[in-house]
């Protein structure tokens, strides 16, 4: 089963500012002066009204907690774009992982090529290595 629906969900922009800023713990000014700095996008309505998202609401709780260790506005920014890009990161390094397990169950590998070698030249004595 996907959980595409429950991301979704999360990412729904269903708050009004007032409850947004209630659910956060911070005050409405606040969470404006955030978005004027871009360190939250909230989604707008046709007639511009804000509207916020399970997905905003624990980026204004991430934001509280680091300013609450003392960092200011543009260190948060820094800290948020590095954590955003370790998390592709993560992605993409999950992704290639499969990838190469596939390959390797394609190829009806069982055991990794490195592996097999390692196995094959302490048995071997093929670097001069005595087992």
């Amino acid at each position: 089963m996907s959980q595409q629906p429950d991301r979704d969900h999360y990412r729904m922009a269903v708050y009004v500012i007032s409850v947004a800023a209630e659910l956060s713990g911070l005050h409405p000014q606040t969470l404006r002066n955030y978005e004027r700095v871009g360190l939250l996008r909230p989604a707008r309505t046709q007639g511009g009204n804000r509207r916020y998202s399970e997905a905003d609401i624990a980026l204004l709780h991430r934001i509280a907690t680091l300013v609450d260790s003392g960092m200011n506005l543009e260190g948060i920014r820094h800290v948020l774009t590095l954590e955003n890009d370790v998390a592709q990161l993560r992605k993409e390094v999950q992704a290639l992982r499969e990838h190469v397990a596939h390959q390797r169950a394609a190829r009806g590998e069982l055991v990794p090529t490195r592996q097999m070698l390692s196995v094959f030249t302490r048995r071997s004595g093929f670097f001069g290595e005595q087992s």
